[in-house]
């Protein structure tokens, strides 16, 4: 991942990213004039499972549709991505589960898909988008829908930064906070056995299918597991900024550790808050749901 493969550089990273995405705003006021005007909230593309025995989503109808409406992006940054994100095992036995074929909902294993989709959305956030993937029961069977919603992050950014600057004479209190409402957050990735800090860890044999992308009883974030047949193993990263991040950079992490979760409930309608317009606050930064993302983060972790 580019957020947190690299523990030692973790800060030049994120700052790195951040200071990319507001050069992108900034450069680009009028750079795709032949989009709509597309509000953030808005849903560009939805795109159902194709096959109940074999679930899985037409990224080819998923690219057209986004290209039809004057979205260009690259392979790198949507095809690949996704395709890492849910050609995993234990993805796809989740998908096969949760799919029509099933008259019932199952989770065979403890997972949560948002935390594979932050980074695809790591790279669709400098196009304006975020990726979702939703499922729920409709007629007593699954479905499940890859969504890619418009999403122009600079404000968000902006406003999670200022809140935490203001939180910064407290920061090890917002520190606890992080920590026991993000403790069982990890980030699978993939490095070669010679890495200095998987040598030092333990290595045990273990499937990917059969780890949980979301560890609810053991929150170490070091816990490793080897690959079969090659020199790379798996590890898993904590998904708590760092204390020592500024706040802009730990600002953007936050974002895009909760992007999918967030497109998720905003595209199932399940946030909550106040649902008349006159009643949402004026830093809200999306018009079709009662919060917005920076403040989705600000209500569930930040207080």
């Amino acid at each position: 991942s580019e957020m947190m493969a690299d523990r030692n550089g973790v800060c030049h990273v994120m700052e790195s990213e951040v200071d990319a995405q507001i050069r992108q705003t900034q450069a680009q006021p009028q750079a795709n004039n032949n989009r709509p005007n597309w509000s953030n909230g808005q849903c560009v593309v939805s795109v159902p499972s194709c096959s109940s025995l074999n679930p899985s989503f037409d990224l080819s109808l998923c690219r057209a549709k986004l290209e039809n409406d004057g979205f260009q992006i690259p392979i790198s940054d949507m095809e690949a991505p996704l395709k890492a994100a849910l050609d995993v095992p234990s993805v796809r036995r989740y998908m096969v589960f949760n799919s029509a074929l099933f008259h019932f909902i199952m989770a065979p294993i403890n997972m949560n898909l948002d935390v594979r989709l932050i980074q695809v959305n790591e790279r669709m956030v400098k196009h304006k988008l975020l990726v979702a993937v939703a499922d729920w029961v409709q007629n007593c069977t699954g479905n499940m829908q890859l969504y890619v919603v418009y999403w122009d992050m600079s404000r968000c950014l902006r406003a999670l930064t200022e809140t935490l600057e203001e939180h910064s004479f407290v920061a090890n209190d917002t520190q606890r906070k992080l920590r026991r409402k993000m403790s069982h957050l990890v980030l699978v990735s993939e490095v070669t056995a010679a890495d200095p800090e998987v040598s030092g860890s333990d290595v045990e044999q273990d499937l990917d299918e059969q780890r949980p992308l979301l560890g609810h009883e053991d929150t170490g974030c070091r816990a490793s597991s080897s690959q079969r047949e090659d020199a790379k193993v798996t590890t898993n990263y904590s998904l708590i900024p760092d204390l020592s991040l500024p706040p802009q950079a730990k600002a953007y992490q936050l974002l895009m550790t909760y992007s999918a979760a967030y497109v998720k409930l905003l595209v199932s309608e399940r946030l909550s808050g106040p649902s008349h317009h006159r009643l949402r606050s004026r830093r809200n930064h999306c018009n079709t749901a009662p919060l917005c993302l920076c403040q989705y983060i600000k209500k569930k972790i930040l207080r």
